[in-house]
């Protein structure tokens, strides 16, 4: 039976995503605590590490090769801010793969805020932090702004518009592509990209929508 770790590492590279042994190590055991912590969180469905390693690390890990082409870091600590982000994904698993990312990974349960919390603790992330907040009520500025599997695209952007960077991208990570939300986007919103994603062991389609603001 295949270790987890090689199967997370050959999964990743499959993807073009090199993983260091502390990052695999700390992948894995973020997936421990979503499931140890389950019950009293309501973190996820799933209920098997087999399950969460390919429906939500690699799911998650997905995102983090076209992220460093759109956003390869520049000087300083760039911030990103995923939204609905409930356990940590893909917030948890993006800063412990760019620990150049300030992330904030924002929910408006409580308790899920709280999980992150726990898992910057755990994992000694100092560039990850849970937030308890309603994304329409927040301030502040991101590079990146994230989300997997949350709102409407038109609910995403227009209750992240004013947070974003000048410069900035959202990076909205999706099932299948969404024609219909695709068509009914807010004024000051530019899609410029809808990338087709292949996660290994999952059998379901996968995309992330690219958007930014349109030049003044």
């Amino acid at each position: 039976m295949t270790a987890p770790i090689d199967t997370l590492r050959a999964g990743a590279a499959a993807m073009g995503v090199a993983l260091s042994e502390h990052q695999g190590e700390q992948l894995l055991a973020y997936g421990t605590l979503m499931l140890k912590w389950n019950k009293v969180y309501n973190l996820t469905a799933l209920r098997d590490p087999a399950s969460v390693l390919t429906h939500h690390l690699l799911d998650s890990l997905a995102a983090v090769g076209p992220l460093q082409r759109e956003w390869p870091g520049k000087e300083g600590k760039g911030k990103l801010l995923d939204v609905g982000s409930g356990g940590g994904l893909p917030g948890v698993v993006i800063a412990i793969m760019r620990p150049d990312l300030d992330v904030s990974c924002l929910d408006a349960v409580a308790k899920k805020a709280a999980f992150v919390q726990q898992v910057s603790a755990e994992l000694a992330l100092p560039n990850l932090r849970g937030l308890h907040a309603r994304v329409e009520l927040l301030t502040g500025s991101y590079e990146v702004i994230s989300s997997r599997a949350f709102a409407s695209l038109p609910d995403f952007f227009t209750g992240s518009m004013n947070l974003l960077a000048p410069g900035g991208v959202w990076l909205a990570m999706k099932g299948k592509v969404p024609n219909d939300e695709l068509a009914a986007l807010p004024q000051g919103v530019e899609v410029f990209h809808v990338e087709q994603l292949t996660v290994p062991g999952l059998d379901a389609e996968r995309c992330i929508v690219w958007a930014r603001k349109p030049a003044a």
